[in-house]
Formats: C-alpha cells, sequence, structure tokens
C-alpha cells in the first residue's frame, strides 16, 4: 500500500491560510475521487476540500478550527499501490512547505530550546488553538493554570485576546516581552497597554443585557462575525449619505418579457435584472470614474478595471459578495452567465476565495426581498454601493405630444450609499442618476 499527503491547496493569490471547520470523512473511512474530504473556511468564503485520489483515509492532521498554512500536508490517504509504503505528494499551484516533525501546527516555530518544555495539553479536556498552546509555551504557563483562564469564546474557549489579556495583568500590566506582537499599532500611533487606558478615561464596555427564561441565546457563526466586524468597521470608516432616484423601467420590462424564453433556449440560462443592473452601472462607472475609487489615507486610488460585486444572500441568511471582473468588458451574454454562475456557486458553498475579492463596486438587490428601498452600507475599502428596489406597477405622468397622461407604469427605486469623504452630492447624485437614465431608455428592439 502507498500513502498520499493532502496538501491544503491553493486558494487564490491573496489568501495564505485557512480554517478547518468539518472533517467530512473520518480515518478508517473509503474514499472515492473527488469525495469531499473535509470543509475550510477562509475570512472570505467556505469552501470543501476533494480527494484526488481513492483509498482510505488514515490520519487527519488538523483538528476542527485549527489553521493549516496552503501547502500544508492535511491528511494522509492510503492508496493501492506497491509493496513499498511510499509517499506521494500531489502537483497543487502553492510551494510545498518543509516537513514537519509536529503534529500540531504552530509549536514548531517555537525555539527549539523551548520545545523540550511545550506542555502535554493532551492532559487537559479544554480545546486550545495552536496559537494560545504557542503563546502559553512562550510564557511558561503550566497547564493547570491555562485551564484556570476564563474564556470569552464558543463554549468558554480560550481564545489569544483572553490569553494576552491575562498575561498583561499578571505581569502588572506590562507588555508580553517574549511573545511577538502579532497586530501591532500603525507607525504613526503608540501602544498603549490596556490598563494604562483605564487609567486615562473610560472604556467602550458592552452593556448588560437582561435575559430571561424565555429567551434563546444564539452564537453567531464564523461568516456572522465578520459580517458584524466588516459593517461597524464600515460606518466607523466613512461618513454615509445615501441619495435616492426613482427609475421608469417599463421598457426593461417588457423586453425581458419578451426575450426571456427564446434566450433560454438558446443559452441554457435564465436571464434575470441583475445582469442589466450591472451593465447599467458598468457604463455609469465609466461615465463617472471618480465613483471607481478607494481612500488610502489622504490619497484617492483610481481604480483601472471596472470589478462589480454583487451580494449573494445564502440559504444560511448571510450574505457574500462573488465579483464580477471587468465588467464592462463583458455583453450582456456574458454577464448573465457570469451572474447565473457565481450566484449558483454562493449558494452552494462553491465559490474561490479569489472571486470574493478585488471589487471595485457593489450592487445589491433589496428588491428581491420585496422592498422598494434601501440604504445599504458601503463595502470597504470602496466607496460606493448602489440597492436596486422592487419593481412595482404605478401610475405615472407620461409627457406626451397631445399633453400630459396618467399610465401604468413599471417603477423602481435606486438609491446610491457613498463615501462623504470623496464623494460629494453632486457626484453620487449624478452618478445615480445616469444609472436609471440607462434603463429607462433601454431599447425594445435590443437583439442579443
Amino acid at each position: 500500500m502507498a500513502q498520499y499527503e493532502l496538501l491544503l491547496p491553493k486558494m487564490g493569490e491573496s489568501v495564505a491560510e485557512a480554517t478547518v471547520i468539518k472533517w467530512v470523512k473520518q480515518p478508517g473511512d473509503t474514499i472515492d475521487l473527488d469525495d469531499t474530504i473535509l470543509e475550510i473556511a477562509t475570512d472570505k468564503v467556505d469552501s470543501e476540500v476533494p480527494s484526488p485520489v481513492a483509498g482510505m483515509l488514515v490520519k487527519q492532521l488538523f483538528k476542527e478550527d485549527e489553521i493549516a498554512q496552503v501547502g500544508d500536508v492535511i491528511a494522509i490517504i492510503e492508496t493501492a499501490g506497491g509493496d513499498s509504503p511510499a509517499v506521494e505528494t500531489p502537483v497543487v499551484d502553492a510551494p510545498a512547505v518543509a516537513e514537519k516533525a509536529e503534529t500540531i501546527p504552530g509549536i514548531e516555530q517555537l525555539p527549539s530550546e523551548n520545545k523540550a518544555a511545550v506542555t502535554d495539553f493532551s492532559a487537559s479536556e479544554r480545546f486550545y488553538s495552536p496559537l494560545v498552546k504557542s503563546i502559553a509555551a512562550q510564557e511558561n504557563i503550566p497547564l493547570a493554570e491555562l485551564d484556570a483562564i476564563k474564556g470569552s469564546g464558543t463554549d468558554g474557549r480560550l481564545n489569544k485576546d483572553d490569553l494576552l489579556d491575562y498575561i498583561a495583568n499578571k505581569n502588572g500590566g506590562v507588555a508580553l516581552t517574549n511573545t511577538v506582537i502579532l497586530n501591532p499599532p500603525p507607525a504613526t500611533e503608540t501602544a498603549v497597554p490596556k490598563t494604562a487606558q483605564a487609567e486615562t478615561g473610560p472604556t467602550n464596555k458592552p452593556s448588560t443585557t437582561s435575559v430571561s427564561g424565555a429567551d434563546e441565546i444564539i452564537e453567531m457563526d464564523r461568516m456572522r462575525k465578520l459580517i458584524a466586524d466588516h459593517m461597524v468597521m464600515s460606518k466607523t470608516t466613512s461618513p454615509h449619505v445615501t441619495s435616492f432616484v426613482e427609475a421608469d423601467v417599463t421598457n426593461m420590462v417588457l423586453w425581458r418579457n419578451k426575450v426571456k424564453n427564446s434566450f433560454e433556449k438558446r443559452e441554457n440560462e435564465k436571464i434575470t435584472f441583475t445582469p442589466i443592473f450591472v451593465e447599467a452601472v458598468a457604463k455609469a462607472i465609466k461615465d463617472f470614474p471618480m465613483i471607481n475609487v478607494s481612500v488610502n489615507g489622504t490619497q484617492i486610488i483610481k481604480k483601472g478595471n471596472i470589478n462589480i460585486g454583487m451580494a449573494a444572500a445564502l440559504p444560511s441568511g448571510n450574505l457574500i459578495v462573488p465579483v464580477i471582473r471587468n465588467a464592462d468588458q463583458l455583453n450582456l451574454v456574458g454577464l448573465t452567465k457570469a451572474v447565473n454562475d457565481l450566484a449558483t456557486r454562493a449558494r452552494n458553498s462553491k465559490l474561490k476565495p479569489d472571486e470574493t475579492q478585488g471589487g471595485t463596486f457593489t450592487l445589491t438587490n433589496v428588491g428581491s426581498f420585496g422592498n422598494v428601498m434601501g440604504t445599504p452600507i458601503i463595502n470597504q475599502p470602496q466607496v460606493a454601493i448602489l440597492a436596486v428596489g422592487a419593481i412595482k406597477k404605478k401610475p405615472a405622468v407620461l409627457e406626451t405630444e397631445h399633453g400630459d397622461v396618467i399610465a401604468i407604469r413599471h417603477m423602481m427605486f435606486l438609491s446610491l450609499s457613498y463615501d462623504h469623504r470623496v464623494v460629494d452630492g453632486s457626484l453620487g447624485g449624478m452618478f445615480v442618476r445616469r444609472v436609471a437614465d440607462y434603463l429607462e431608455s433601454w431599447d425594445l428592439n435590443r437583439e442579443i
């Protein structure tokens, strides 16, 4: 029998690590080609790792909730092969990492003189991440003392901040000297210990919440925590302003109704309103390129590409924003295929991490939930986000050569939230108006 080392595959240019969230296969389980071995999560998406070989899972080298680096050996699979126990290594896009002597990732990074003194964590029933174990080993904290530290994580789990706070208090408020600073402050700021901060002024402590016996406490899942942090960061970073426009999209609706059946037969794809919205946004961005920027301190970075993110709701209720790259270079057929592909894979957790990065502008369709308008939060580091509302039939005044008339029209609201640091009301208002103009002037006889 031969053994196959399953590596954590490369998941994108900017993705270096992933968290193991669930082992689908257990040691001893039979594995077929392309069977899902485990589920992993990056800071953007959840995805599955399939097996490139058939055989039997022999060993899991990472526990659930542990972090693996791209190229790490994460599992050993026994395959049918020769008599010698040869070890095969799959070809991946990421460079292979050095062979590890330790089974616990993170511990091997300690200086060699500290390795001999590493605590035997198997004696504890409590889960500790590799980072917590590494810090505890560096600070010579025995297991009994570590077990006594109160954790703020799920099920009382001890996280990095809990341990660093404990050590700082233990040392009388003095910052760690033997531990690497994991999140150093910017060079222009001064790091202040928490105890010193407490002396200089009040801290923002969470208010006490009353919980009755009828209430249910639900812990946020990993993605909801990321969304919450990202939304709070956006509101504290950008002064949000929202402008609204009502558009008459009757021609657009009638055109789609006319072509949708023939389009589906020809392309084997359903055409929705989303690619039409994306096309209008891409055209408006070319007209007003200063909406396609980001901010770095006092610098405005004007983006060369138009990469439009589209907010998609997941079955879990969370949101994810896959990105259509170079949207201005795609025709309506290409945009339709891109929208449908990304939306389908988002719902099935099949997106690659790179497909949620690099966006320069975001579109969200609040109309899909029956809402007529919304005030969306900017997807940092972008400076604007457009919400399109539900399309409703309404009476509207039309100007004709014979005078004004009232007619039933398909109407919708568009709302643009923008960063008032760099986007003024004139630019924001003209941009959303231009998007509406493109939708209102839709050609009923357009070929596709």
